[in-house]
């Protein structure tokens, strides 16, 4: 078993900050790639980041590519989404979740098993 607590959601002007952490327990975390979703109010859950459990590799959804950094500290068990130049239309609840890395396929939700409580982000205009 494996839980997630992600934190560091927050309320922020258009263009500014955030870092989210997500720190995971239980099992053996490094054996796990990790992903970061979103959902907007009245809006499906979306892919925004992920990283395989080596941190070798990155994948990002174009909306966030550019701005949008994930990393991980598997010493720590965290897991980091760095959010720069933030629009409203990133205004969402951001939940970190994790996938057995011998699953391959990095953005589709249905290969995550264990999902963090989720953290709201909020941007004004």
């Amino acid at each position: 078993q494996v839980q997630l607590v992600d934190s560091g959601g927050g309320l922020v002007q258009a263009g500014g900050s955030l870092r989210l952490s997500c720190v995971v327990s239980g099992r053996t975390s490094s054996s796990y790639d990790m992903g970061w979703f979103r959902q907007a109010p009245g809006k499906e859950r979306v892919f925004v980041a992920a990283i395989t459990w080596s941190g070798g590799s990155t994948y990002y959804a174009d909306s966030v590519k550019g701005r949008f950094t994930i990393s991980r500290d598997n010493a720590k068990n965290t897991v980091y989404l760095q959010m720069n130049t933030l629009k409203p239309e990133d205004t969402a609840v951001y939940y970190c979740a994790a996938k057995p890395s011998r699953l391959l396929i990095m953005t589709s939700q249905t290969f995550y098993d264990y999902w963090g409580q989720g953290t709201q982000v909020t941007v004004s205009s």
